[in-house]
This record gives structure tokens, sequence and C-alpha cells, in this order.
């Protein structure tokens, strides 16, 4: 019988906080357990094993990331919104490197419900920044992954300590967005 309060929303919430604090690849069932002061095999009666609580791990970090992007976005367009979309994602992912490192590769051999609504939330909310751009329909994907790499790359550097060089990082940060932003309009 499952421990009292433990349920699989505390699980992975408490996986996801470990991931921030420790790193994913560091978040084993047995580093969980403890965590959560229990044994690991109590664990399997919430998640199915590792690759289950990634998955559960990209659900939860999506679905917060989603909401960061909705909020950010209401009542914005153009360079409006490519920002708020832009400084959304760069938040979320310097606050959340763990639980934001578990989106980025998503096994897409064993589809997740909860996963493609999670993930579709997000790319719906980066689309709707495109609609104030001249972007044709078979240039949308193109772009939507150029949004992805520049602001993915640029977070997952910042969080990771990687940029060592005096200049402002704000400063940087609105240089790529206009950039992105003259990129897009020149389509």
């Amino acid at each position: 019988m499952p421990r009292a309060g433990l349920d699989r929303g505390v699980v992975v919430a408490a996986a996801a906080t470990l991931a921030d604090e420790v790193g994913l690849p560091n978040v084993t069932m047995s580093v969980l357990a403890d965590r959560l002061g229990v044994r690991t095999p109590s664990l399997y009666k919430h998640v199915d094993g590792q690759a289950d609580l990634g998955r559960r791990i990209a659900v939860l970090a999506l679905t917060e990331l989603g909401g960061a992007l909705r909020d950010a976005l209401q009542g914005r367009a153009g360079k409006d919104a490519l920002d708020a979309a832009a400084r959304a994602i760069r938040s979320y992912a310097v606050a959340h490197p763990g639980r934001y490192a578990a989106t980025v590769r998503i096994d897409a051999d064993e589809p997740d419900e909860q996963l493609v609504a999670a993930s579709a939330r997000v790319l719906d909310s980066l689309s709707a920044v495109l609609v104030g751009y001249p972007v044709a329909p078979e240039d949308r994907i193109h772009a939507l992954r150029m949004l992805r790499s520049l602001f993915h790359g640029f977070a997952v550097l910042e969080a990771a300590g990687g940029f060592q060089l005096d200049t402002d990082l704000d400063a940087s940060f609105a240089w790529i967005v206009t950039a992105a932003d003259h990129a897009l309009r020149g389509r």
C-alpha cells in the first residue's frame, strides 16, 4: 500500500525539483527514494520506472512552460510577442534547468497523450508569435525550429554558466530577439 501523502504528483514534483538541484541525469529512482524517505521499490507504485519518470517530468515542465508562454503572450503581437515568448522560455529554462532538460529529448517511439498535449500547447504559443510575421505556411516549422534553437541555446548556456565574457547578458539577449525579429520580417 502506498505511503500516506505520497502519490504520483508528489513523486513527479519531487523528481523535478531534484532535477533542478542536481541535474536530470543524476535523478535516479534510488536518489529520489532517499529524497522522499521511502525505499526504492515504493516508487514503482507511482511510476513505471526511470523512463516513465523522465516522461512525467517532461510533461510537468512542458505544462509549466506552456502556461508561462500563454500568460506572457496575452495581448501581444509582433516583436512584443516574440520578446515575451523569448523571455518566458529563458526565464523558465534558467529557473528550472533540470526539468527543462527533460523536454529536450522526448522518445517519439512511445507517444504519451499528456506529453503530446503539453508539447502542443508550447508549440501553439510559439506558432501564435509567428502570426505577426510574413512566414509562409511551408516555412512555419523552419521558423519554429529557429526560434527554439535561439532561445533554448541561449537559456541553456546561461543556466550552465557558459557565458564568460563581461558583456551584459540581457543586452545580448535583446540583440538576439531583435535579430530574430528582423529575420522573420525579412521572410
